[in-house]
């Protein structure tokens, strides 16, 4: 197997709203906000229309991406066995993503992500974590980290506890480490674990220019070049309209945007992205060719709804 991702599994539940919708909501717009009481998830959902309901989670949509490039990909998250864990399972097998994980009854349900998208496109995610937050190291499966190239992680996924005995489970075993740093909200909660991770842990990090520079507390993008050529591992940046950046060691590739589309929805360019970077790097293409297939994959995404080509 080529890439294995582990995260959050979590059925995305997209919705338009307004912008007034955002701000009596209490909510701060392109951010993922967690929500832990399942009562005060279900009032939010009560007023809206469902536009889309697809199985998701950011690891999950990277995967699915790089299943779509033809690579051979596998997929561990938690779920319950009730409606949406079934659905869940069936959206991962449509995409020929082989999914190493037993469902069975769990306290919590199936994880839910609430996305809004406003006029102007951006997303904001309300997310209800269910199951997928107990995700524990019984529920990784050591052989199929064994036997893939690489471990695909989400900054998501990361909390004390259970998700860390999962996390660090996976890491021991695997051949190389790839790991998304998420969001802002992430790195923030995090980011002394998450520095660790960087710096000692990982082969690969994934993150956009808000998430690294705060991670390292930047003052310019000056500095999160000489903390990446410091590193001597890849790491590979997103960086909205200046493209994206790769840094491995002294060498450092840039790529730009694809201009002229028509942005629809902004959901999974980044998971979008990290598929084509990822599936250029196992087949062994130039870091200036993945970071050209990175964008390919989230120039089409951004053109639809969800976070699924």
């Amino acid at each position: 197997m080529e890439i294995l991702g582990i995260g959050n599994a979590i059925v995305d539940v997209i919705c338009k709203v307004d912008e007034n919708f955002i701000a009596e909501n209490g909510l701060t717009k392109s951010t993922m906000k967690l929500i832990f009481d399942e009562n005060e998830f279900k009032k939010l959902l009560s007023n809206l229309k469902i536009e889309k309901t697809v199985s998701g989670g950011s690891v999950a949509n990277s995967i699915v991406g790089i299943s779509q490039l033809g690579d051979k990909v596998g997929f561990i998250g938690k779920v319950n066995d009730d409606e949406l864990g079934v659905k869940y399972e069936e959206g991962l097998k449509k995409e020929n993503v082989e999914y190493f994980y037993s469902k069975k009854k769990e306290e919590l349900p199936t994880g839910t992500c609430l996305i809004l998208i406003t006029p102007d496109s951006e997303r904001t995610m309300c997310t209800f974590l269910g199951t997928a937050g107990k995700i524990n190291e019984n529920d990784v499966d050591v052989n199929a980290v064994k036997n893939s190239k690489i471990t695909f992680l989400e900054g998501y996924l990361w909390d004390e506890g259970d998700p860390k005995s999962a996390f660090d489970k996976a890491i021991q075993n695997s051949n190389k480490v790839a790991m998304s740093l998420s969001d802002l909200f992430c790195v923030e909660r995090h980011k002394p674990h998450f520095l660790d991770l960087v710096k000692n842990k990982l082969d690969i990090t994934f993150a956009n220019e808000q998430e690294i520079m705060s991670l390292i507390d930047a003052k310019n993008f000056d500095e999160v070049i000489s903390f990446s050529k410091n590193l001597g591992k890849l790491t590979v940046l997103t960086r909205g309209e200046k493209g994206s950046i790769a840094i491995n060691g002294n060498e450092i590739v840039e790529h730009g945007i694809q201009k002229n589309l028509k942005i629809v929805d902004l959901t999974g360019a980044g998971d979008l992205f990290a598929a084509g970077f990822l599936h250029g790097y196992v087949n062994n293409l130039t870091i200036e060719e993945s970071l050209k297939k990175g964008t390919e994959m989230s120039s089409k995404v951004i053109q639809m709804i969800g976070a699924r080509i």
